[in-house]
């Protein structure tokens, strides 16, 4: 049976139909998700919105599109995960307004370095003083770990900047940046036992 036809069933509600169509698409849906990266997020949770947009697809699809679902799929999901990520780093401007500076640097500044924050739920003024000790140390460690290319990666990324205008600036292609902040998500695992 085509995937035409098993939509037409879907729409109708055979669950089962729509459950061959889940089926046939999970690697569709892995392979897109690879290609993105959600702040304080997994692929666990890009997974579940590239359902979400698979399932908007099979309810919208309409052979009067002229174009395959196959086609028609992808582009929701990709939409969807698009939407998702582009959510998640909205956000930029209540982690700025939250945040700790890491590692004060201006884009200006001789040596290269990048400012990185991390976000902190409005912390009291004694509480920033007890952690200033703490964040030096958190310094030390991400200047460690990141290397100065993936310091600048992180540090637009959380501007809220796009992988083409980081590309634009760093003259890295956006399979790069991927593998970059794929890294430092896992260099900086450690982040999560300080908070």
């Amino acid at each position: 049976m085509s995937d035409e036809e098993l939509v037409l069933r879907a729409q109708k509600g055979n669950s089962d139909a729509e459950l061959e169509i889940y089926s046939r698409y999970k690697n569709l849906l892995l392979k897109i998700c690879r290609g993105y990266f959600l702040v304080d997020g997994s692929i666990e949770d890009l997974v579940q919105e590239a359902m979400i947009g698979l399932f908007k697809a099979i309810k919208s699809f309409s052979r009067q599109k002229e174009v395959s679902f196959a086609t028609y799929a992808g582009l929701c999901v990709k939409r969807q995960v698009q939407t998702a990520v582009k959510k998640a780093t909205s956000q930029k401007n209540l982690i700025l307004s939250s945040a700790l500076p890491l590692i004060g640097q201006s884009d200006d500044d001789e040596d290269g370095s990048s400012e990185i924050i991390i976000p902190s739920s409005d912390p009291l003024p004694d509480e920033i003083l007890i952690s200033k000790e703490t964040v030096a140390q958190i310094k030390l460690e991400i200047k460690k770990r990141l290397s100065a290319m993936e310091q600048k990666v992180l540090s637009r990324y959380l501007r809220g900047e796009s992988y083409a205008e980081i590309s634009k600036l760093t003259g890295l292609t956006n399979k790069s940046i991927d593998n970059a902040l794929t890294r430092i998500k896992k260099k900086l695992e450690f982040l999560k036992n300080k908070a």
